[in-house]
């Protein structure tokens, strides 16, 4: 008997989160990768099975699904939507899945051009930082046609935790915009209570100890204190993204007539660390702003 073959995925961007997502599919389907640095491409298929392409001119036959996660909008426009990308080259029938943070306008804008074509497309923006594309523990947010998503969600299962559909094309990219709305308050005022916990002369770890077993535990609290109160902040998402991500969801903001006032100030405070020299810091360096006499 004939084993069934095999489906076919082509990973684009190989970055923080995409190098680790792209390893998990590999377990499970005949894997593509692609990255615009191509020493990050080799850099991959030399530690996990899969086969590099050299560019994105010709994708390789019988796609099943194409994977993104790359930069922001104009990025996503280039890849998908110019002359020679990937709307204009996939064969009818493949599901597009992008985990970039972008606009809810880019993600409907490319499943409009994608259907026309008789393609699928989802958008798919992930929470859960490069840890958790390391240990296959991402939250996935969809936006897409329930059918389409049944279809792709063993795909997402791959690298992920928790894999939900909130809605049509444009609803992931507004889940992810609640995601970031919700860590930026809770990180400032995390950076708040370890500030003050300082100044006042307290130990700032057995203050969270005892003050985590109650109503202010959160994510961050359990995972971010300790190198916080260190001083080190090379462990996650870095500000420059979070500005990107903060920015998307004020400007969404402007078009819904939601009020984010203390998103608002927490996107002025990450420009101030940036102003700092920590554009690659992770988003709790909020707290070395407080530390500091510019705050």
């Amino acid at each position: 008997m004939n084993q069934p073959t095999q489906q076919k995925v082509l990973f684009i961007g190989l970055g923080v989160m995409g190098f680790h997502m792209a390893a998990h599919l590999s377990k499970k389907y005949d894997t593509f990768v692609y990255n615009r640095t191509q020493s990050k491409a080799d850099d991959w298929n030399a530690e996990f099975e899969g086969t590099t392409c050299p560019d994105l001119s010709a994708l390789p036959d019988s796609l099943d699904y194409i994977l993104t996660c790359i930069g922001n909008d104009n990025d996503l426009r280039d890849v998908y939507l110019s002359d020679n990308g990937l709307i204009q080259q996939a064969t009818p029938g493949t599901i597009l899945i992008d985990h970039t943070t972008a606009s809810a306008d880019v993600a409907r804008e490319i499943a409009s051009a994608a259907n026309a074509r008789g393609l699928s497309f989802i958008d798919a923006p992930v929470s859960g930082g490069e840890q958790g594309a390391i240990n296959g523990q991402l939250t996935v947010m969809c936006g897409a046609d329930k059918d389409v998503f049944k279809q792709a969600r063993p795909v997402m299962d791959c690298f992920a935790k928790a894999v939900s559909c909130l809605g049509p094309n444009g609803a992931g990219q507004l889940t992810k915009m609640c995601n970031q709305i919700a860590i930026a308050g809770l990180v400032q005022g995390l950076s708040e209570s370890i500030h003050f916990a300082e100044q006042a002369g307290l130990d700032p770890q057995n203050v969270i100890d005892v003050i985590s077993k109650g109503a202010a535990q959160s994510w961050q609290m359990d995972n971010r204190h300790k190198t916080m109160i260190a001083g080190e902040f090379n462990h996650g998402f870095a500000v420059d993204w979070m500005r990107k991500d903060l920015g998307i969801c004020l400007d969404e903001a402007r078009r819904n007539a939601a009020k984010l006032p203390v998103t608002a100030l927490v996107d002025q405070f990450y420009a101030d660390v940036q102003d700092m020299g920590g554009q690659r810091w992770d988003t709790s360096g909020l707290l070395e702003r407080l530390r500091s006499k510019k705050s």
